[in-house]
């Protein structure tokens, strides 16, 4: 059995892996990953695993934005802090749970359980199901940036920015009137305080907004070259893998 770990506490993951070898002696752990973006990239990068440990909380958000930003094909075990009530919703199809510190016995339940499920088709919409119970409430992005022009303060609406480009570990918000604001994050934390809906991680460079986007052109490999407004100083190329994401991102 080939199983994926997804969880930000070392000694969580290490204390799951120890009792996975030994419920399922010929268990082989592919990998130990803390994060939604790590996830992402590993699962458009290798063959899927039998079976996912995941938890909810990771260290770069919640673990159902793996969703939205890449497709999952196999069953998925969550691990979590919550409370037993909140997790029944959790028990559907194959997919099951368990509670924080994992228990030995729960955990070969977990596992015959899976096992069981073999022989029945893993329906994916399950995981639709259980991101709709978990984000019952809407999370609340960042709507402006309040920042100091000199000896004033200008608030910059998030809806009159095209997109963020980094240059020299300064990022930079441009506006639809070609005016450029520094704005004192990464790219990385712009993309938790921002609306997935509007905003869309091209490349490690740029994070752009759809209303952004002129013109997409194909480009050799599957990549995509794109024209913003207002227009980049050099050619935007999406890379194969984000192009992908980006045309599922925009046909919605």
């Amino acid at each position: 059995m080939r199983v994926l770990i997804i969880e930000d506490e070392i000694h969580n993951s290490q204390r799951l892996a120890k009792i996975l070898q030994e419920v399922e002696p010929g268990v082989q752990i592919l990998a130990i990953l803390e994060g939604v973006e790590d996830t992402v990239n590993w699962l458009e990068e290798h063959e899927d695993p039998d079976l996912i440990f995941m938890d909810v909380r990771l260290t770069d958000g919640l673990s159902f934005d793996i969703f939205t930003k890449t497709e999952v094909k196999c069953p998925i075990i969550f691990t979590s802090a919550f409370d037993q009530y909140a997790l029944r919703a959790f028990k559907v199809n194959s997919v099951d749970y368990l509670l924080k510190p994992v228990n030995k016995n729960e955990l070969q339940q977990s596992i015959d359980k899976f096992k069981a499920s073999l022989k029945m088709p893993f329906m994916p919409s399950t995981l639709n199901d259980i991101s709709a119970i978990l984000t019952q409430q809407k999370k609340n992005y960042r709507s402006r940036f309040l920042l100091p022009i000199k000896d004033s303060y200008l608030a910059l609406s998030v809806d009159e920015i095209s997109y963020f480009v980094t240059e020299y570990r300064v990022t930079k918000a441009v506006v639809k009137n070609d005016n450029e604001y520094v704005i004192p994050f990464t790219l990385e934390e712009l993309e938790e305080q921002l609306d997935p809906d509007i905003f869309f991680r091209v490349s490690r460079q740029y994070l752009i907004s759809s209303q952004s986007i002129s013109k997409i052109h194909n480009f050799f490999n599957g990549k995509l070259t794109l024209v913003l407004k207002p227009e980049t100083p050099e050619k935007l190329v999406v890379s194969r893998d984000r192009s992908r994401l980006l045309k599922k991102w925009l046909d919605r």
